[in-house]
């Protein structure tokens, strides 16, 4: 059996990924919070809002042929700002509390990604050859983009730690998994996935630090103007850091 190499349909996982994708986390929770508390739609309504908005980006972006920039850096704001508004339904509309959110959520996710190993044989990027490889994929980006957020906000408001030294923690977690990646023989697909999940919560302590009130240790700046700010920055790092697709494994 011959294997080639491919195109994918995602971007190549370089530092302007990780860069972007830490923006990406940050807007979902300024722009979740803008829906959800300013505009006070509630965490239900805000929920089915970008619930739509999530399933409108990731049925186009898996229908499509070809790596588009823009669009899957869509389907990542949408799972952050979707993951936003559900976590903050589970655990405070529902009432089951930080604790009790993530601890759902983990097992979500882990669920996800033992079912798609189970399936198709590999959680790996590289192997995204199929609809139904992507649909895996999405689902647990999801899953880990909600649980960001639940984590985020257990770490920072339980712990007593604050917004900033949530951040530091998750931030601090993100540069040990760098080294593990560069110095040990971890394997990558392990680290991957433990860097995605970890930028969620990294991004939700940053967007609440910048958007909480003074009382609770934010800088207490417009959910609006944060959200608008960061969402330029994204497309500058779009338009000017390198998005080429990643190479993908094949079998023919």
């Amino acid at each position: 059996m011959n294997s080639e190499r491919a195109l994918s349909k995602l971007p190549e996982v370089t530092l302007g990924f990780w860069i972007i994708k830490i923006l990406a986390t940050t807007l979902g929770e300024t722009g979740g919070d803008a829906v959800t508390m300013s505009l006070n739609l509630g965490y239900l309504v805000g929920s089915l809002i970008f619930a739509a908005f999530f399933a409108i980006a990731v049925s186009t972006q898996i229908t499509a042929k070809r790596f588009h920039p823009a669009l899957f850096w869509t389907v990542i704001v949408a799972t952050t700002t979707f993951g936003t508004t559900l976590a903050d339904f589970v655990d405070r509309s529902l009432g089951i509390g930080y604790a009790g959110g993530a601890t759902l959520l983990v097992l979500l996710l882990f669920g996800s990604l033992a079912l798609w190993h189970w399936t198709l044989g590999s959680v790996s990027v590289n192997y995204l050859t199929s609809q139904k490889a992507e649909m895996f994929y999405w689902l647990t980006v999801m899953f880990s983009q909600t649980l960001g957020t639940a984590l985020g906000d257990w770490v920072a408001d339980s712990t007593g730690l604050g917004y900033a030294g949530g951040a530091i923690v998750f931030g601090s977690a993100l540069v040990i998994v760098a080294l593990l990646y560069f110095f040990t023989r971890t394997s990558h697909t392990i680290l991957f996935w433990a860097a995605f999940i970890l930028t969620r919560p990294l991004g939700a302590t940053v967007g609440d630090f910048l958007d909480k009130p003074h009382a609770q240790g934010g800088l207490q700046l417009s959910r609006y103007a944060a959200s608008a700010v960061i969402a330029i920055a994204i497309i500058t790092c779009i338009t000017l850091l390198p998005q080429r697709a990643e190479r993908r494994a094949r079998t023919k």
